[in-house]
């Protein structure tokens, strides 16, 4: 049972670290449930520190994964239409052969989104687009590092209790 505990933890991690380029699947989350899952092996024994400010790191991340794309569109006068454009975008962008399709297709959808919402100003369009992008990337960009960081510490437990999980 811990081996199969340790494989859907494993595999918990790595969609955690593809959730986090996908605006699909919460990708902290899931990262965290793989922790989660380690720490419900009889190998592992349970660290209610380790797993309460983990949790804590998730959902500050989950919170700001929603406000910072927001802000960003904000702070460059955008409207909800280059939000909803920039997720559109992306996942179009993300299934497209083009490299690196999911950043030109959230910029693309962002802009497309504001000249919908106003299409006499295309100077207002760009410049929202452009905040949209920016942060879509900052918040991409933390849940990246926190998923990864969730990995690092998965193998770390993983590497400390090896004699008993083995």
């Amino acid at each position: 049972m811990d081996i199969l505990l340790l494989i859907l933890g494993l595999g918990c991690i790595f969609i955690g670290i593809l959730g986090s380029l996908i605006p699909v699947l919460p990708g902290p989350s899931i990262s965290w449930i793989g922790l989660l899952l380690l720490y419900l092996t009889n190998a592992v024994p349970t660290n209610y520190w380790i797993l309460g400010i983990s949790l804590l790191i998730t959902i500050i991340i989950t919170v700001l994964d929603y406000l910072i794309p927001a802000k960003g569109t904000k702070y460059f006068g955008g409207s909800s239409y280059g939000i909803w454009g920039t997720n559109i975008g992306l996942l179009i962008g993300f299934f497209s052969p083009i490299p690196f399709g999911f950043i030109i297709g959230a910029f693309v959808g962002a802009l497309i989104g504001e000249l919908v919402y106003d299409s006499k100003n295309h100077n207002r369009a760009l410049k929202a687009a452009t905040g949209s992008l920016i942060g879509f990337l900052a918040s991409t960009f933390m849940q990246f590092l926190v998923a990864v960081l969730f990995m690092g510490l998965f193998i770390a437990i993983v590497w400390q209790y090896r004699a008993s999980l083995f």
